[in-house]
């Protein structure tokens, strides 16, 4: 109906048209100043010729009324064929659109053959579902107390008489390849220092730990230090004091990257690990990432990593997770129909992965104890109340104040095992530090292990070392499921870390680079494909030693500028200018390098006698415009 009314009235409206027209010619035949000026003698010839396009108009006109006939009977034919259902959209009473049953399905059906999750059936339903928690919740905000984004934390005393409390501390730094400072910039400025550091201070007790996560930083400094510098390092690793944590590139964005280029610089990543230290990653470290996608544990997963740690999640969920000790769980992907994507995933429970919320629910107290704000120093505790150095004079009343955020924060989680970070962003970049963060703590740790009366073993720790320590508390080898923890899925998107602030806008900030990181994408897998197959051609002709094998490093340069942008800083966005600048002159410098690769493949490719081939720099078999990057 709502169709024949819009034919009706767009049919009437085109006569009016017309016969408006009609009239404003003949008002300006009588109006016509010539005419008058010739005292009413208008020519016979004009005369006719306005006969004719009336004559013309009226044919229209009746052509017109035909058509529109026609759509009407047509509506017609449509509604009688609808059996009592119309035919056309339509608008229902509450406003809505609502479309007509097609005639004929517009997808087919999948045969179980083809699909391999489909003969698995549905599995078991996991216990956390994303979709169903996000629309339970609130989001209400409410004032938590010394947690602003929680709850009060209350325990009794001799809860850990039965089971002591294990506590691991974990030093770590975390060194954004780019954000404020270029890479480069953070590299000479704070990371060698920082890695320089780490190999004097970590032989001067096997007790102490560190972990490290951004293999572009540590790439960088291997290839500026001595081969016993090496050697010490490959010690460290070896005997557990040092762990390399997820082993990729970088710690990439889980929101903006493709899946394929997060693959690839994790693939960068584990063989340079793999080719100058002999280590294979166990576990998986992303503190900083803006929110965090279910792709990034099943990429873990098929990379044999056992467990994994995040930590920028909305607030409101973290306060339901720790109210229900959710905080950690089997990560499983939604298709999954028999487990076999589940990694084990450790939540932190605060607002930062910082010192002062870390420690425990109180950022205040937890302040007290980050050695490298002690008085004097560049920064100090936004509480006002700062460090004090650990003596035999207040070595009691210290460790018990700090013993007790970690009961605390030991209640928001199932196992008696407590997991606590020690670091911040380009942390223990001088010798100070390490030895103030290292003395202060180790001297707790002596007088808590020393007390059997407050029922807690406190040291430093890996991440592997506090996952080892939970699956052997549960009885469990890595991997497996433990008892009693719940199974989730889905993702963690968007994230808000406080109020209504939600990092969203990142995911559309500086669209051109955004776009430059796919298209470089496209041209590297492209290059890697053709390079690959030259290379088999001119081996098996026997003329490989003419074919430019050094196009390998350009290959293998673009991938590690294409890896360098997934960093939660560059894709994003969320640099300052001059850094995305430089972040583009890379992906640029690549995509120019790239195309020469394609080139130098496609005229190898070409060619009917592959003897005749000779590589020429001076003289490309494509003509391409130099560039001066």
């Amino acid at each position: 109906m709502k169709l024949k009314k819009q034919v009706t009235v767009c049919g009437a409206a085109i006569f009016c048209v017309a016969v408006f027209s009609l009239y404003l010619m003949l008002d300006r035949v009588q109006h016509d100043p010539t005419r008058h000026q010739s005292g009413g003698n208008f020519p016979r010839s004009q005369i006719s010729v306005l006969q004719n396009r009336i004559e013309q108009l009226e044919q229209l006109l009746e052509e017109n009324h035909e058509i529109i006939s026609h759509i009407k009977d047509s509506v017609l034919e449509l509604t009688a064929h609808a059996e009592g259902q119309p035919a056309l959209p339509h608008h229902t009473p509450n406003g809505s659109w609502v479309l007509p049953p097609e005639s004929r399905p517009s997808f087919l059906s999948v045969s179980p053959q083809d699909c391999q999750f489909a003969l698995g059936g549905k599995g078991q339903s996991p216990d956390l579902q994303m979709l169903a928690v996000y629309s339970l919740l609130p989001f209400d905000n409410q004032d938590g107390g010394v947690w602003k984004q929680g709850f009060d934390i209350t325990y009794e005393p001799n809860e850990w008489d039965a089971e002591p409390l294990q506590v691991f501390v974990v030093p770590h730094s975390h060194n954004d390849p780019g954000w404020i400072k270029t890479f480069d910039k953070y590299y000479y400025d704070q990371t060698q220092h920082i890695l320089n550091s780490m190999v004097l201070k970590m032989q001067e007790d096997p007790r102490r730990r560190f972990i490290w996560s951004e293999i572009s930083f540590f790439s960088k400094w291997w290839d500026n230090i001595s081969a016993q510098k090496r050697a010490a390092v490959r010690r460290l690793v070896g005997n557990g004091q040092l762990e390399m944590v997820t082993g990729g590139w970088v710690m990439p964005d889980e929101a903006n990257s493709h899946y394929f280029a997060m693959i690839d610089q994790l693939i960068e990543g584990h063989q340079w690990l793999e080719k100058n230290i002999g280590v294979t990653p166990r576990s998986g470290w992303a503190v900083d990432p803006f929110g965090h996608s279910s792709t990034m544990p099943y990429l873990l997963k098929r990379s044999n990593l056992t467990g994994m740690l995040i930590q920028r999640v909305h607030y409101a969920i973290k306060k339901h997770f720790a109210a229900t000790q959710n905080l950690e769980f089997m990560w499983r992907q939604t298709w999954d129909p028999d487990a076999s994507t589940d990694i084990f995933c450790h939540m932190m429970p605060f607002y930062s992965y910082d010192v002062p919320h870390t420690c425990g629910p109180d950022p205040k107290i937890c302040c007290q104890f980050d050695f490298k704000r002690l008085p004097g120093g560049r920064i100090n505790c936004p509480w006002k109340v700062p460090p004090r150095a650990i003596t035999d004079a207040n070595v009691a009343e210290r460790a018990q104040l700090l013993l007790d955020q970690y009961r605390k924060k030991s209640k928001l989680y199932r196992s008696k095992v407590l997991l606590v970070p020690l670091g911040d962003d380009f942390r223990y970049d001088k010798p100070q530090e390490w030895d103030a963060q290292f003395l202060n703590y180790q001297r707790i740790f002596d007088f808590l292990n020393s007390r059997p009366n407050l029922h807690v073993q406190a040291q430093f720790g890996t991440l592997s070392d506090y996952f080892d320590a939970l699956y052997k508390k549960v009885g469990i080898v890595p991997g497996m499921k433990p008892p009693g923890f719940p199974v989730l899925s889905g993702d963690f998107f968007s994230y808000a870390d406080r109020e209504d602030h939600y990092w969203t806008g990142y995911y559309t900030s500086r669209p051109f680079y955004k776009s430059l990181d796919r298209v470089l994408e496209a041209h590297l897998r492209g290059a890697e494909i053709l390079y690959s197959l030259v290379l088999a051609h001119a081996r098996h002709a026997g003329t490989d030693d003419r074919y430019p094998i050094s196009d390998y490093a350009l290959l293998s340069n673009a991938r590690r500028n294409l890896g360098l942008f997934q960093h939660h800083d560059a894709i994003t966005g969320t640099a300052k200018e001059a850094v995305a600048v430089d972040y583009g002159v890379r992906l640029l410098r690549s995509l120019t390098n790239l195309k020469r690769v394609i080139i130098n493949a496609a005229h190898y490719l070409v060619l009917g006698d592959k003897d005749a081939y000779r590589h020429d720099p001076a003289a490309p078999f494509l003509g391409t415009v130099s560039s001066t990057l």
